[in-house]
This record gives C-alpha cells, sequence and structure tokens, in this order.
C-alpha cells in the first residue's frame, strides 16, 4: 500500500527533527563557554543541514527509465506506472551535515585573564540564547507536526484494515 510509505517519510523527518533538537541543546548548553587555550576558539555554534532523501536528478532518471519500461499506461495527465512498488522507497528528509555557524565570536575584555590575547580579550561562543531557543520552539512544531501526520495514517490503515473485513 502506497499510503503506508508516509510512516517511513514521517519517521525520517522525526530522526532528523530530533538530531536537530539535539544540536540546538548541545549549543545551549555551551553558550556560556570561553576559548580554553590561548589563540584557541571557544565553543562554534553548530547547525543541522537538511536535504530531500532523493534528488530531483535521480528522480527524473528513474521515471525515463520507468517510462521505457512495461509496463506503463499513458493518462491525460502523463503516464501511470504499475507494479512499481519502490516508487517512494527513497523519499523523505535526511541530516545531511552539522555545519559551524560564521557568526563571529564575542569578545570579552579581561586582560587579566591568562588565555587573554595581547589585546586583553577573551573570545566567548557565539550562541545567542534567543535564536536557539526559536530554533528549539520549531523543532519542537515541526516534530509535533510528523507525530500527527504519522498517527494520520495510522488510523486511516486501521480504518481500512476494519473496512476489509466487511
Amino acid at each position: 500500500m502506497a499510503f503506508l510509505t508516509s510512516l517511513d517519510i514521517g519517521a525520517s523527518a522525526l530522526s532528523a527533527q530530533r538530531l536537530r533538537a539535539d544540536i540546538i541543546q548541545q549549543n545551549i548548553a555551551n553558550q556560556e563557554t570561553y576559548n580554553t587555550e590561548r589563540g584557541g576558539d571557544p565553543y562554534c555554534r553548530q547547525l543541522t543541514v537538511f536535504s530531500e532523501k532523493k534528488t530531483f536528478h535521480s528522480v527524473l532518471d528513474k521515471y525515463v527509465e520507468m517510462s521505457n519500461m512495461e509496463p506503463a499506461q499513458k493518462y491525460r495527465r502523463g503516464v501511470y506506472y504499475l507494479s512499481h512498488p519502490n516508487k517512494y522507497k527513497s523519499a523523505g528528509v535526511m541530516a545531511v551535515e552539522v555545519i559551524e555557524d560564521d557568526a563571529p565570536f564575542v569578545p570579552v575584555y579581561d586582560p587579566d585573564n591568562p588565555l587573554a590575547d595581547d589585546e586583553g580579550y577573551i573570545y566567548k561562543s557565539n550562541v545567542n540564547n534567543a535564536k536557539e531557543q526559536i530554533d528549539l520552539m520549531a523543532a519542537q512544531r515541526s516534530y509535533e507536526a510528523n507525530v500527527s501526520a504519522i498517527r494520520a495514517v495510522q488510523a486511516m490503515y486501521t480504518k481500512a484494515m476494519s473496512l476489509n473485513g466487511r
């Protein structure tokens, strides 16, 4: 059943948002860190990069390949492909990488600190708590939306199974 693959899509989204929330929480935990060695950098804010599991180019190649195969039936709005069970197998989202934010570190004047540079500054992490809280709320809302979508698919599946017995 094609609609059951939406469970895989929702699960991949839950996994990606969980990683995003973990990275945000790591940022919040390290927001008050300073450089730990002379000339070194403090903790740098991390960001997650998401991508669709399949690229447009791969989808286009698959449909070109499928259009040359049988059975394919022509319809008014394009080609309808029969007996292709893995049509949505690679659908969903994935976390491609975790990158460092390029925002500058926050200088704090403390000439007595042994880690201070020649001008008397130590550097604080570039994590902004307000941004992190907003990002965390967005990740939480996205997670909740995906849970709702999965529950809707489960309800449809349950209803379909109950109708099948009649």
